[in-house]
Parts: structure tokens; C-alpha cells; sequence
């Protein structure tokens, strides 16, 4: 059992909510224009910024266990390839040949020595490089190391694969840009877990809306009368500002156990679900016993894909092990699906000009938060 002074405080501040019937709360109210789910050029702009300029955890170590393990992504809308190369360093290219743009490969994930283009037959390397091309004499003498595959940023960080989408002459530092979430993330020890479950949906709303599920609580025992609502205290989480990013801690009823027992003793993680999130659209929630790692991306004005990875820390070796861990995945499967369903209604009433403004509530504290930051980079005063 570890705890840190973080945890001591979010504890502490819980439990001080619990003997006084209150919550976090901000100031003031906050009002989102309706226009940011529906005004295509607002969009636009998300995309052209927020999905391109950011890093974006798009895997887990296990999925790139050895030299030549490849997954393709195509969700932010450009065509990328993850790889671990040789060396065992983690490498993120397009997609695309450099011959005539091919597509290297439409696998959703496998094993290579190397990348051949399926229309002429041009061989790139772990590293990108072009190695080959039939009958090379048609080309002249052409140089082949200015043509190898287009390099994305990638990272290997606690566990997790992260991609910026985009190139770029300037340096990106993963390490400072997490540093605020580090000491939670680095305790999760996810590189030894494994991926029980992952999945996409395609939903019909603006991304904004999957996103905003996972910023307040306040919804639990509204939109999860049945499932999740007792499972947790009422709208009494703890917010902790990482800007750009976002510790929410939501307590289970079982937190109120540590109150007469001395600081020492205090364990955080078996009385919260720690839902961290990860700008501009990741979440790492944190359950009390494994985790999910959650990707938000826009398709379209009203459309989106939610991506999912489930995280354990062992693979399960018994069918009792195997229901345990089913049974949690079919519940967040449900709890998930109030929640998209509430958002796919919301977005159907978005163009009936019922509301021009959305009322975000002062103890919806996330919604404030990854509201403001996005607002920032969108301005161009968030950077790497």
C-alpha cells in the first residue's frame, strides 16, 4: 500500500465533503455557446489543431511486443503506422508509399520485417527507410533516402503509445507536456498489464458530447439510476487542476472507512475511480483494480468514434478469473451506453435553437476545465 500527499489531500477533502454534505465548487457558472457541437468551421479548426499539434495515446506496449509489431490507425484521419523497430524504440510513419501513395498496409495490426507497398512492390524498413524498388534502373539515379516513409513523433510512456499526428520541425517533450499527470500515471505500472477487451464505436454526436460524460459526476445518479449510481458517492468528486489535463477523483461509499483510522493507513486507490484526463481526448480511468484507457475523436459535426482499451494487470488463468473480469467489461459497456445514448438525443435537438448557450454548473468542474484548455489551444496559447 503506497499513498502520496495528493492522494492524503483528495482524501482528506472527501471525506471533509462527506461530514459537511458538500462538494467541489467553482465560483461561478460557465456558459458554452451551442455553436462549439454544431458550426462546421469550429471543426475545422478542433481538427486541424487539436488532433494535429497534440500527442495522442493510440496503444499499449503489448501491442508492439517485439521488433517488426505493427497497428495501422486511421481514426484521427490521416493514415499512420506505429511500429517498434530493431532497437526496440517505438516509430510512427504515414501510411502512404512515397512512390505513389499507396497504402503500405490495410492490416489492422501484425508482424513485418519490413513494409512493401502492394502496388509496385517498394520496400521500406523498421526505420522507415526505402530499402527497394523493383527494377530501380527506370528511375535513375534517384535518391532513396529522401524518400522514405513521412516520421510522426512517437513515445513510449508508462505503458502507453503516443502519437502526434503531425510533423513538425519543432521539438515535442513528452516528458514535460505529461509531467503534470506523471506521479499518477507512473503509479499505474500499466507496461505490466495486459489488454483484456478493446473496441470502437461509431457514434452519432459530436465528439464534445462523448468527452463531456467523463467531466462531471453530477450525472451518475441521472443517467445511471440503475447501474453506476450506487456504486458511488452523489456528485461529491474532487478536481484537481494539471492544465491542460485533469484529475477527477470519484469516491465509492467505502471511502468514509478511513475516516478514524490514522493518515498512515489511508489507502486511496480501493475507495476512488480516478478518472485522469489526458488532453485534448484521452481519458486513463482509473478503476479500483484495473483501468481503461479511452480515445474521443471527431468524424464529422455530429458524428464520432469511441475507442477503448481495458487494461489488467495479469491475464486472467481461470474461468473464474475470465467471468470476473467479463463482467466488469459488460457493465462498463452499459454504463457507457446510457451515457452515449443520452448524447446522441442531445445532438438531435442541437439544431432546434432551444438553447444557444449550454449551462455548465459549478461543481461540473471538468466541464469548466477541459473547456478552458481547449478554448487556449484553439487561441494558440497552449504549446508544446
Amino acid at each position: 500500500m503506497t499513498i502520496n500527499t495528493e492522494e492524503t489531500g483528495i482524501i482528506k477533502a472527501t471525506l471533509q465533503h462527506c461530514e459537511d454534505g458538500t462538494t467541489d465548487m467553482l465560483p461561478e457558472l460557465m456558459r458554452n455557446p451551442v455553436t462549439t457541437y454544431t458550426d462546421p468551421e469550429n471543426l475545422k479548426n478542433e481538427v486541424d489543431i487539436l488532433f494535429r499539434k497534440f500527442p495522442i495515446i493510440m496503444g499499449h506496449v503489448e501491442q508492439l511486443a517485439e521488433a517488426g509489431s505493427y497497428f495501422t490507425n486511421d481514426e484521427v484521419g490521416i493514415p499512420i503506422l506505429v511500429t517498434r523497430n530493431n532497437d526496440g524504440v517505438i516509430k510512427a510513419f504515414l501510411n502512404v508509399c512515397r512512390h505513389r501513395g499507396a497504402r503500405l498496409t490495410n492490416e489492422p495490426c501484425g508482424k513485418s520485417k519490413t513494409f512493401s507497398c502492394p502496388y509496385h512492390k517498394w520496400t521500406y524498413d523498421l526505420n522507415g527507410k526505402l530499402r527497394g524498388l523493383p527494377q530501380a534502373a527506370g528511375f535513375g539515379d534517384i535518391d532513396k533516402s529522401t524518400l522514405g516513409l513521412v516520421e510522426l513523433p512517437a513515445f513510449e510512456r508508462f505503458g502507453l503509445i503516443w502519437v502526434r499526428p503531425s510533423t513538425s520541425d519543432e521539438p515535442l517533450d513528452l516528458d514535460a507536456w505529461i509531467a503534470p499527470l506523471e506521479e499518477q500515471l507512473s503509479s499505474l505500472n500499466l507496461e505490466n498489464h495486459t489488454v483484456f477487451k478493446e473496441w470502437s464505436l461509431d457514434r452519432n454526436m459530436n465528439w464534445h458530447l462523448a468527452l463531456e460524460g467523463f467531466q462531471e459526476s453530477y450525472h451518475f445518479c441521472g443517467a445511471h439510476e440503475h447501474t453506476a449510481c450506487s456504486a458511488y458517492l452523489d456528485n461529491q468528486s474532487v478536481w484537481l487542476d494539471k492544465f491542460p489535463h485533469v484529475r477527477h477523483s470519484v469516491p465509492l461509499p467505502t471511502v468514509v472507512t478511513m475516516k478514524d483510522q490514522p493518515t498512515e493507513d489511508w489507502d486511496y486507490r480501493p475507495h476512488f475511480m480516478t478518472q485522469n484526463y489526458v488532453f485534448p481526448c484521452n481519458y486513463v480511468q482509473v478503476m479500483t483494480d484495473h483501468v481503461y484507457i479511452h480515445t474521443i475523436i471527431p468524424t464529422g459535426i455530429d458524428t464520432c468514434i469511441f475507442k477503448c482499451m481495458m487494461l489488467i494487470p495479469e491475464a486472467p488463468e481461470t474461468e473464474k478469473a475470465e467471468r470476473y473480469w467479463q463482467k466488469n467489461y459488460d457493465v462498463v459497456r452499459t454504463v457507457f451506453n446510457e451515457d452515449f445514448e443520452i448524447g446522441e438525443n442531445i445532438q438531435k435537438g442541437l439544431n432546434t435553437g432551444t438553447n444557444t448557450d449550454f449551462l455548465f454548473g459549478r461543481y461540473e468542474i471538468g466541464l469548466h476545465l477541459g473547456t478552458k484548455a481547449i478554448h487556449e489551444a484553439l487561441a494558440g496559447r497552449l504549446g508544446l
